[in-house]
């Protein structure tokens, strides 16, 4: 194989690569003995076909199938061996071909830029500790102690009131005729959460133990029994229990019940689950941070295939004119994230960072965590787009790509109290919320060049105003 680079522009390039006659033969015949074990022709025994019986009756399918295979086993080594990374696939242009002659055919590339990676092993970022003080902690166990439900046995006499347990059979009727599903057994109600039959508790109020009250109700609109919605039910009830609500005490038993070892295991648990929920957030904005050093990081050159690319991707569902119009922001934007991309994925190459199997499906599992319920959904969906999967590697790569430039780098450490990361966190949720107004159009991805096109977001930090229901060990 010899090749040839000519037409020089830039980042374009041309390379005239030539095959010679011999070097082809051998491919032909090559293939030419790999269909003889399976061709079948009347009056030749299995593998015993002559060479020239194969060619006139398979020659131009053999052919074809051997110029695919040289042109794609050629055109990569010449790619290789020249150290070039095309940006987009190269146009191919045959000049000479057939059987028994030379190859010659002209591989028109762009070529991905070289990028300087070396600053970003000193990038500066900001990179913040939440403190979080005892009287954080203390607020939260009382918040989670106060939603658990503690009831203790009262005095018959006792009459219920607004967040008393009831416990009681009933029995309903509409017009005094009985319907299917009209008996509970043992149903218990919470007095004033009104989860039951609207405006039911309230009538339970005042009754004690071994009462027999009538309660009216109307059916709702979800009820199974579509001929009796909207009608009016009379529930006859018979009250078994009434207990009243009591105070949760914090102690070494709550916390037991909560998962926790003692009551200062959970306070290490909880301050621990308070700090995450900012720690997130936080990181992104650090990770913001880094992605605004790497854009001011100077490339020579920038392939137009990608950059025209990004163009439509940013102008994508607007009028002509209004692409027109703003096709000189669109640019620059684009330019931006493709030269974001490139040095992200230069440093990834250079730090051989891989995303393993493991590491797709450990993020399919963080998602199906975040969607209760639809667990089925979201693994349907996965299997059956394998351009999801893709992007879902290209987002672990990226990560993984930050995560190191993170290490690497020169952190800033702040240590900061709650408040203080709530503030911070605002003003990054306004600032990207008046840019996304000024822009008028929600941020594209970044693309890069390796583990099938990730991209690097730059998703926006809100602040973290989740209560935590559930204390649990990581």
């Amino acid at each position: 194989m010899k090749v040839t680079i000519e037409n020089k522009k830039g980042l374009n390039k041309d390379l005239k690569i030539l095959i010679d006659k011999e070097t082809m033969n051998s491919y032909m015949n090559e293939k030419y003995e790999e269909i003889k074990g399976t061709v079948n022709l009347k009056g030749f025994r299995p593998g015993k076909v002559p060479k020239e019986v194969l060619k006139r009756q398979f020659g131009k399918a053999v052919f074809g199938e051997v110029l695919d295979k040289v042109l794609k086993d050629t055109s990569t080594k010449a790619l290789e061996e020249n150290k070039i990374k095309p940006a987009g696939q190269p146009k191919l242009d045959l000049k000479t071909y057939g059987e028994d002659k030379e190859l010659e055919y002209v591989l028109s590339v762009t070529e991905l830029p070289k990028v300087d990676i070396k600053s970003l092993e000193n990038i500066k970022f900001d990179q913040y500790v939440v403190k979080i003080d005892n009287s954080e902690t203390d607020k939260r166990i009382k918040e989670i102690a106060k939603n658990q439900p503690n009831f203790k046995d009262t005095k018959p006499e006792t009459k219920a009131k607004e967040g008393d347990l009831v416990t009681l059979d009933y029995k309903a009727t509409v017009d005094n005729k009985e319907f299917k599903g009209n008996e509970g057994k043992n149903t218990q109600l919470t007095l004033g959460k009104d989860l039951f039959l609207k405006g039911f508790d309230k009538q339970l109020i005042g009754v004690k133990k071994d009462d027999e009250k009538v309660v009216e109700a109307i059916l709702p609109e979800n009820f199974p029994e579509k001929e009796l919605v909207n009608k009016k039910a009379k529930f006859k009830c018979k009250i078994l229990n009434v207990k009243q609500s009591e105070e949760v005490k914090i102690d070494d038993n709550f916390a037991k019940n909560l998962g926790a070892k003692d009551l200062k295991d959970l306070k290490s648990l909880i301050s621990r689950q308070i700090n995450d929920e900012y720690k997130n957030s936080l990181d992104q904005l650090s990770k913001n941070q880094i992605l605004k050093e790497i854009e001011k990081i100077k490339v020579d050159e920038l392939p137009e295939n990608l950059v025209d690319e990004e163009v439509k991707i940013l102008s994508q569902g607007m009028p002509d004119e209004e692409a027109k119009k703003n096709k000189k922001t669109f640019e620059e934007k684009a330019k931006n994230r493709i030269k974001t991309g490139l040095i992200l994925n230069e440093f990834g190459e250079k730090n051989q960072i891989k995303v393993s199997e493991v590491e797709i499906q450990n993020e399919v599992q963080k998602q199906l965590r975040m969607m209760p319920g639809q667990e089925k959904m979201v693994m349907d969906f996965y299997q059956k787009n394998p351009s999801a999967v893709a992007s879902l590697r290209g987002t672990v790569y990226e990560q993984k790509i930050l995560n190191l430039i993170k290490e690497k780098g020169k952190a800033n450490k702040k240590e900061i109290s709650k408040s203080e990361a709530e503030k911070i966190l605002k003003a990054a949720h306004d600032h990207n919320h008046d840019q996304e107004k000024k822009d008028n159009k929600p941020k594209s991805e970044v693309k890069t060049t390796k583990e099938k096109k990730p991209s690097t977001k730059t998703a926006k930090s809100k602040p973290a105003t989740k209560k935590i229901k559930k204390v649990s060990k990581k």
